[in-house]
């Protein structure tokens, strides 16, 4: 996404008194505003969250401004209450309003994403109550069991133990502890969590080298000056995370708050150490693992800016923050910023436009930038800070391609005969290896060998993918598992099912036959259950627990694994399928990430890369290491067929449960689709997931040059269509996925 665009500050919010009309926008896919009166000994602003009648019942919304005007005043209902909640900031109101026009969501879906805890709208309940000893201790009778509750309890009001944890020290039922509070020997008082310690600034840090010390100067004065984007690209092993956490350091210094986003937080247990060892106190934290209370503390938290710097998940950019002086993005790269489902955006492109909005910086952190991010730096809208070399003196590994045509594999195995003796010396040198595949479970597709018939998930147009270590068939789109049937549904043969191509499993398989001496794990996003499971293997292979470690694409998410010297890449064109745009990127980034994990510490690193195209451009530039020319030759390739950051796209996906209503729809949209200069539409034709969770899908492609306004086209067209019911049309600026 390019765009540009000076600071714009809000002007004073006004006052709406009784009997004034207002628009409430509501957390709902409904296309505007509903106009409201301030009810009677009401004063309501701009972004207060009220609670309004609608229909036959009640919504909480949030006052978007003056009312319409366009109903007549008696029709209009009036607000109920005002909540008493700190009201929504203005940067995030007009957020909102700015990606519902970039990506033709209707603006109560994307308030939707900022109002996603609406139990924190709501008081927040008592806090659980913990008992002490009373003074005086009136008298009761006494048995054994009473009188060490009474032991256990403190006299004093300052450390209370809930009920059970009371009964739990003494060895009791929790109805003793309760028989006791009702004579009057225990008193009840709130359990005040203790406060979390709050990162401090004015810790120092850890010695920077020049390059580092450069950079974070440079970062620290962007710092209150405005807006501004600056990439922030270092070879992996470099240091950025402590570069840009000077500029945490000096938001907090100018007390604002900071948002961090990272691709996948639940994963980042490495990160949030650093953090700690850094501020002496950790982040607030925001991912889809946080329990209901946890979600709520912490939306009232950021609003009442108690929480000053929030780490998480895309999601973290709606929330309410009124101080908000700073953001980062790690791993701007990634693909996980791109949300495919509900609004469709990209976190990292409207984590530019929150920014601009509020006037602050934004850091861009990234080994292997996106090609849209470089071609901001070179048309001079976004600044660009490089560290070339690894910190502490470590160097980059070695890559060496083994090319699979000259040593092919075994018949059901996945390991070259190179990779397999550098394992060996490897493991022999009492260091770690890891082993790359990126593909889940045990095997991607399941048939008979009797008749061909392939396991097929029921409600997608996808193989069902066999994880062993379940017992279990599984579709990774929808998430419907089974077992193995006993016999083919298609020729009732039995025992005559096989497993086709690798998983992680069935290369761990390998593997331990392979290296039977060795201590093996596999990382996967389903093995890993959230950030203490990823924290535990972390920590094992830092103890040295681990000796071979088999992994996905959640191996290369910023995990430092000190003793790792080896990586060996099992598939490397596994990426390069599939026809996108963007697959010989996304293999380079994917690749450079994960072969950064080797050699991070004092031992060398080496990387071995099995590829069948080893004179691909792609593997030519990572055996090289000249990532420059590969990006350069990308870019002239994508700006020739005018393709994205060059071009501009738009992805158009009918859907339905059926099949007939959805062509129709496509093949009319074909038939109104716009006849323009410099705009081009290519389909109707069917999704390469043509079902998906039990909906029919085609796509249509509008492709046009960059000064054409996409949305404007787009309106316009869809403003024609009449849908029947039950298919909708989902619209896709910039698409990152073809599926």
């Amino acid at each position: 996404m390019l765009f540009t665009g000076a600071n714009s500050q809000p002007a004073p919010d006004p006052a709406y008194l009784t009997g004034d009309r207002v628009s409430v926008l509501l957390p709902l896919p409904l296309a505007g505003a509903y106009d409201y009166v301030v009810g009677e000994g009401q004063r309501l602003a701009p972004g207060d969250f009220v609670r309004v009648p609608l229909a036959n019942r009640y919504a909480v919304g949030v006052v978007w401004g003056a009312g319409a005007g366009d109903v007549a005043h008696e029709k209009c209902r009036a607000v109920v209450r005002r909540l008493s909640v700190p009201p929504m900031p203005d940067a995030l109101r007009r957020l909102v309003d700015w990606v519902a026009a970039y990506t033709l969501a209707a603006p109560g879906a994307v308030l939707k994403m900022a109002m996603s805890v609406p139990t924190a709208l709501e008081p927040p309940p008592p806090p659980p109550l913990g008992y002490v000893v009373a003074d005086p201790l009136p008298d009761v009778k006494m048995t054994a069991t009473r009188q060490r509750v009474l032991e256990m309890a403190c006299p004093l009001a300052s450390h209370p133990l809930a009920a059970a944890e009371l009964a739990r020290r003494a060895g009791v039922g929790v109805g003793v502890v309760k028989g006791l509070a009702d004579a009057g020997a225990l008193t009840a008082v709130p359990l005040i969590r203790p406060p979390a310690d709050v990162p401090d600034c004015r810790r120092a840090g850890p010695s920077l080298s020049g390059e580092q010390a450069t950079a974070a100067d440079a970062l620290r004065r962007r710092v209150g000056d405005g807006f501004s984007v600056t990439l922030l690209e270092g070879v992996t092993g470099s240091g950025k995370t402590e570069v840009y956490f000077e500029a945490v350091a000096r938001a907090l210094e100018q007390g604002r708050q900071v948002l961090v986003l990272l691709p996948e937080i639940a994963l980042s247990a490495q990160w949030l150490d650093r953090f700690r060892r850094r501020f002496g106190g950790a982040p607030a934290q925001w991912h889809s693992e946080l329990g209901d209370a946890a979600r709520r503390e912490g939306w009232r938290a950021v609003a009442d800016g108690t929480a000053r710097v929030v780490v998480g998940a895309r999601s973290a950019l709606f929330l309410p923050y009124p101080e908000l002086g700073l953001i980062v993005v790690d791993e701007e790269h990634d693909a996980s910023y791109k949300q495919e489902e509900g609004v469709i955006y990209h976190a990292r492109d409207m984590a530019v436009v929150r920014a601009r909005l509020g006037g602050i910086p934004i850091i861009l952190a990234s080994a292997t930038p996106s090609l849209e991010s470089q071609a901001n730096v070179l048309a001079g809208r976004y600044a660009r800070l490089h560290l070339p070399n690894r910190h502490g003196g470590a160097l980059m590994p070695s890559i060496e391609l083994v090319d699979l045509r000259r040593h092919p594999l075994p018949r059901q195995s996945w390991l070259s005969a190179p990779l397999i003796e550098a394992v060996e010396k490897t493991l022999a040198a009492g260091e770690q290896a890891l082993l790359f595949l990126n593909r889940r479970g045990y095997a991607p597709l399941t048939l008979c060998r009797a008749c061909g018939y392939r396991l097929q998930c029921p409600h997608c147009s996808a193989w069902l993918v066999e994880h062993r270590s379940m017992g279990k068939l599984q579709c990774h789109h929808c998430g419907y598992l089974s077992l193995l049937p006993e016999t083919c549904p298609n020729c009732q043969a039995e025992d005559r099912f096989a497993p086709c191509g690798p998983g992680v499993e069935r290369l761990g398989e390998e593997a331990s036959a392979r290296f039977p001496g060795a201590r093996m794990a596999i990382m996967a996003s389903d093995t890993l259950t959230g950030p203490r499971a990823a924290a535990e293997l972390v920590e094992r292979m830092a103890r040295r627990e681990i000796d071979l470690l088999i992994g996905t694409q959640v191996v290369a998410k910023g995990h430092h694994f000190p003793l790792l010297t080896l990586v060996g890449v099992v598939d490397g064109d596994l990426g390069l399928a599939g026809g996108d745009l963007r697959a010989a990127e996304r293999t380079f980034q994917l690749l450079s990430q994960v072969a950064g994990r080797a050699g991070r510490a004092a031992h060398p690193g080496r990387v071995l890369l099995q590829t069948c195209q080893p004179d691909a451009g792609v593997m030519a530039a990572l055996a090289s290491g000249d990532a420059e020319r590969f990006y350069a030759a990308e870019a002239e390739d994508r700006r020739a067929a005018g393709m994205p950051p060059f071009g501009k796209l738009a992805a158009l996906i009918v859907s339905g449960p059926d099949a007939a209503a959805v062509d129709a729809v496509a093949n009319e949209l074909a038939r109104l689709a716009p006849r323009e200069p410099d705009v081009e539409v290519l389909g109707p034709a069917p999704a390469p997931l043509a079902l998906l969770r039990g909906r029919h899908r085609r796509r249509l492609l509008l492709k046009a040059v960059r000064r054409v306004p996409v949305q404007t086209v787009l309106r316009h067209w869809l403003g024609r269509m009449r849908l029947p019911a039950g298919v909708r049309i989902q619209v896709d600026i910039d698409p990152y996925s073809f599926v």
